[in-house]
């Protein structure tokens, strides 16, 4: 009998298994522009998202235009999110047409108040730049899981208790930038790149930002454009300059044969993170790692010191195999 009761037992689990698998939530197909909104998605959806990114490292968004593979990803997605304000460039028609099929989010417009925005004096109006300001891109995390819940409710409390978590993180990433920022002579705080994508990093962590050329990249710097920079350069005694993962370096080159020209050595610092994240699989692939890599280029070139790793990040910092002494 025991035998008999044992073997209807398994039967009736054996075919409940199916069920319960197929109860299972399906993950949210959710696709994105850039990694800096993807990495976001990642943490606050967890296992309830699968995401992908049309734009991977090194890939300039200003200049981007989309493919066929992009159109099918579209259309095959459950959520989109772009950052918006015109970063995207000529991805927007198609976003748009988009939004009237399913939920398409533009992040910034839809998270952060226009007070907090800074305005520029060209095409865009607005600097789409703002994850270069932790405290403002972490503003983001709450809209994603809200549409995600929209899309995906019995994973709601979940993606709400990410959220809340992914924040904390961010906001002790942005003292950490801050207090590392303050370490540089004040003499010496000035951050010169190739374009204008670090004005937010400048306002919130004090910092004066000189962009060789302006928001966009759609156009080369002028030979003007790098002798007024040199100029700048050459006068505050700047002791390094920088360029970036996205932009061809030769810019910047210019700019420091420019300075020689005028009696003034600058060295470039290092390369950073603008308009895209660092390779898949690295610390600067993701958000959290792209302002830690570029804070600590800046810092150390500039004749910072960085401060220790705040302890919220530690398992991040773990998972990277980053030192958190606060040593250079």
């Amino acid at each position: 009998m025991k035998r008999l009761l044992t073997t209807a037992v398994a039967s009736v689990v054996a075919a409940l298994s199916p069920i319960a698998a197929y109860a299972q939530p399906k993950p949210v197909n959710v696709l994105v522009t850039i990694g800096m909104i993807g990495d976001v998605v990642e943490n606050v959806g967890g296992d309830c998202v699968e995401v992908t990114a049309m734009m991977g490292p090194g890939v300039d968004p200003h200049l981007y235009e989309p493919s066929s593979r992009d159109v099918r990803s579209l259309r095959s997605a459950d959520v989109i999110f772009f950052s918006g304000y015109s970063l995207e460039g000529q991805l927007g028609d198609v976003l748009a047409r988009f939004g009237e099929q399913k939920p398409t989010i533009a992040v910034a417009p839809s998270s952060i108040d226009t007070g907090d925005l800074i305005t520029v004096q060209d095409v865009y109006g607005i600097d789409p730049h703002l994850w270069m300001d932790a405290s403002l891109w972490s503003r983001i995390a709450p809209t994603i899981a809200g549409t995600l819940a929209d899309a995906q409710p019995e994973c709601a409390d979940d993606f709400k208790t990410n959220a809340q978590n992914y924040v904390e993180q961010l906001t002790a990433l942005h003292d950490w930038v801050k207090k590392a920022i303050a370490s540089i002579p004040e003499g010496q705080r000035s951050l010169v790149t190739a374009h204008d994508a670090f004005a937010y990093f400048g306002r919130a962590y004090g910092i004066e930002v000189l962009g060789i050329q302006g928001i966009s990249t759609e156009s080369e710097a002028s030979v003007a454009d790098i002798r007024a920079t040199a100029k700048q350069v050459a006068a505050k005694g700047v002791p390094a300059i920088f360029v970036e993962s996205t932009i061809n370096p030769r810019t910047i080159q210019s700019v420091i044969d420019a300075a020689r020209e005028q009696g003034h050595q600058v060295e470039i610092g290092g390369e950073l993170y603008s308009d895209a994240m660092g390779e898949t699989g690295t610390a600067g692939g993701t958000y959290i790692g792209m302002i830690f890599e570029n804070t600590r280029n800046i810092t150390t070139a500039l004749g910072g010191q960085l401060p220790e790793i705040p302890d919220v990040l530690s398992g991040w910092a773990e998972q990277w195999n980053i030192a958190g002494t606060g040593e250079n």
